[in-house]
């Protein structure tokens, strides 16, 4: 078994909690956790989204993103969508919400350029190539 320190899943951890830092002290700037700042993110593309997709999109377990979504709308950072179905609610960020995402996205920028500056951003490419390459290969296994 390798060492702790080469073990994957807690390099992977390691990387995770440097990188948040930085987003995490923004964020609470207004008073948004990363989780919630990501489900802003995610519908301030302007689509509409039903839970699933946004549980997925968000990497988020079910559970934890229907809590987000009770607190986000009582914000009123995000409000339902009637859908003709009535089967899944969907969701859309609201004004507020643009309002929030407008005050982290130059923050967010600023943070990726300067870790990019200070990474390179070669390596930051490369990187997220063999992320992405990483997942594929282990859903794959799933099967």
């Amino acid at each position: 078994m390798k060492s702790l320190d080469r073990a994957l899943p807690i390099a992977l951890l390691h990387a995770r909690e440097a990188t948040l830092k930085p987003f995490r002290h923004e964020l609470d700037q207004i008073d948004l956790t990363v989780q919630q700042w990501r489900v802003i993110r995610v519908l301030a593309e302007g689509k509409a989204c039903c839970a699933t997709e946004l549980a997925e999109r968000c990497v988020l377990m079910p559970p934890s993103l229907s809590r987000i979504l009770k607190n986000l709308s009582e914000r009123a950072l995000i409000e339902r969508v009637d859908d003709s179905d009535g089967r899944r609610r969907r969701v859309k960020i609201a004004p507020a919400g643009v309002k929030k995402y407008d005050e982290m996205s130059g923050k967010a920028s600023r943070i990726y350029e300067n870790l990019e500056a200070r990474f390179g951003v070669e390596k930051m490419e490369t990187l997220l190539d063999l992320l992405t390459e990483l997942r594929e290969v282990a859903e794959a296994e799933k099967l």
